[in-house]
């Protein structure tokens, strides 16, 4: 088997503010894995907070370039790289080269149906309520809003929003960046906004806290469970779980999180580290699965990769099987 891997940058539309970062472009690292004339292709970003780099995912790929060369499966994969980034993009391009080797479809490997999926459009932290306002009454094809916030004034912001786009169903990524006092207050203020969820208000590693609290608003966990092994604790604190291929590792333990959580009664939520559509046809697979999907990564972006996933007024509806899968 033949590897290469190179490390590319995707300049955003605007600057992206999260509760503690801004990026102005998105760096990250393609896998291609050749077999004669077939080629597969898989992409990542890696996990910031958990200090992956394109330049350190890049590493890891090279660290295990003779092994992958030498031929193995999914199943070894799992258990030559952990978690992260590096896996994710050995993973995908190992199920793209499967689909173009044996002329199979991903869905027909996966036994997965597809069905068009509505994604959110995410609303990037802004200091006033009336700039994040105005960004949301800009995106007004899109259907479900996802909104970036912090500790400053969240209520302030989502009151805004609400005002500006009273059609739109609206969820909030606090991207850890609320305590339990802050939750516990804002959550009666959000429930008269009618929002449908709040993702990850507290710091992965202290939210403890969520054991036994009843929220009349759904919680979802991103960084507090990153793969199935730590299913079981978030499980106990959240009602959903936000699957992102560079935390799992490929979309093989994507699958296998989505089943086990679903086994225990857990909403799903498939999101990503805003790449490119070869980096969310593999999550659009995981988007089947899934109650809240977040594959909106291309549209936060200036270009696109060509056969790129189609969004129309946040309805995506097919993977171009030349592109991947």
């Amino acid at each position: 088997m033949k590897l290469s891997v190179h490390i590319e940058a995707w300049e955003m539309t605007e600057p992206f503010r999260i509760s503690d970062k801004e990026w102005t472009t998105i760096r990250g690292i393609v896998v291609q894995l050749a077999v004669n004339d077939c080629i597969g292709r898989g992409e990542a970003q890696g996990v910031f907070y958990m200090d992956e780099t394109a330049d350190s995912i890049f590493e890891q790929v090279h660290a295990v370039a003779a092994e992958i060369r030498q031929g193995i499966s999914r199943e070894d994969l799992q258990e030559l790289l952990p978690a992260g980034g590096a896996r994710n993009a050995i993973d995908c391009a190992m199920w793209d080269l499967e689909c173009k080797s044996s002329g199979r479809s991903i869905w027909e490997l996966t036994g997965i149906d597809p069905r068009p999926v509505t994604t959110v459009y995410t609303i990037g932290l802004e200091s006033t309520a009336e700039e994040m306002a105005a960004k949301a009454a800009a995106a007004s094809d899109a259907p479900v809003l996802k909104i970036k916030l912090d500790g400053h004034q969240p209520y302030e912001k989502l009151m805004a929003i609400r005002a500006a786009r009273p059609d739109a169903t609206l969820v909030v990524d606090a991207n850890q960046g609320w305590n339990f006092e802050l939750l516990t207050k804002i959550i009666p203020q959000c429930d008269r906004l009618n929002l449908e969820m709040i993702e990850q208000p507290l710091a992965r590693g202290a939210d403890e806290m969520l054991e036994g609290f009843k929220s009349p608003i759904t919680l979802a966990a991103d960084e507090s469970c990153l793969h199935s092994g730590e299913l079981d604790v978030a499980a106990g604190r959240y009602d959903m779980i936000n699957i992102k291929l560079d935390k799992t590792g490929g979309l093989t333990e994507a699958l296998k999180l989505a089943r086990a959580a679903k086994e225990r009664n857990c909403k799903l939520m498939v999101g990503n580290m805003c790449g490119t559509s070869l980096a969310m046809a593999p999550a659009f697979v995981v988007a089947q699965l899934c109650d809240f999907v977040d594959i909106d990564g291309p549209l936060l972006l200036k270009y696109d990769r060509p056969r790129g996933l189609t969004y129309d007024k946040g309805i995506v509806s097919a993977i171009d099987p030349q592109m991947w899968g």
